[in-house]
């Protein structure tokens, strides 16, 4: 496992779980300077432990059937045990129910997505 470095740990960094081009489109294009975004329908192309520890924290699409959000959401708790925030975009009432009892942080509607990304950015931008 690669260690991180002060710089890596430093940079703006939000993970977006989701296989919806425009959505990812749409949050590029609201991502303040300075912040990267990295948008995957893979939580294993986000990198190991180490790696996804440094992501100031993740939007998952609850509404995306190319993965598995409840198993995206363990994965990252229990197996990972990381604290990163995952903030859910979408989903029924049954889904987010899940998906809190998972330990999923946040949820919002999805046509709130580009305002929370801001939001979260200004909160994050340290």
């Amino acid at each position: 496992m690669a260690q991180p470095t002060v710089a890596s740990r430093l940079q703006r960094r939000v993970a977006v779980v989701s296989s919806d081009t425009a959505l990812g489109k749409a949050l590029r294009e609201a991502l303040p300077a300075g912040w990267e975004l990295v948008q995957t329908g893979d939580l294993t192309a986000l990198g190991d432990f180490s790696e996804i520890l440094q992501y100031r924290f993740m939007l998952l699409d609850l509404d995306d059937a190319a993965f598995d959000a409840l198993d995206i959401i363990d994965t990252v708790r229990r197996e990972l045990m990381l604290n990163i925030a995952i903030l859910c975009i979408g989903g029924d009432r049954a889904l987010r129910d899940a998906a809190r009892l998972g330990r999923a942080d946040r949820f919002f509607e999805r046509n709130a997505a580009v305002d929370v990304l801001r939001q979260f950015c200004d909160q994050y931008d340290w």
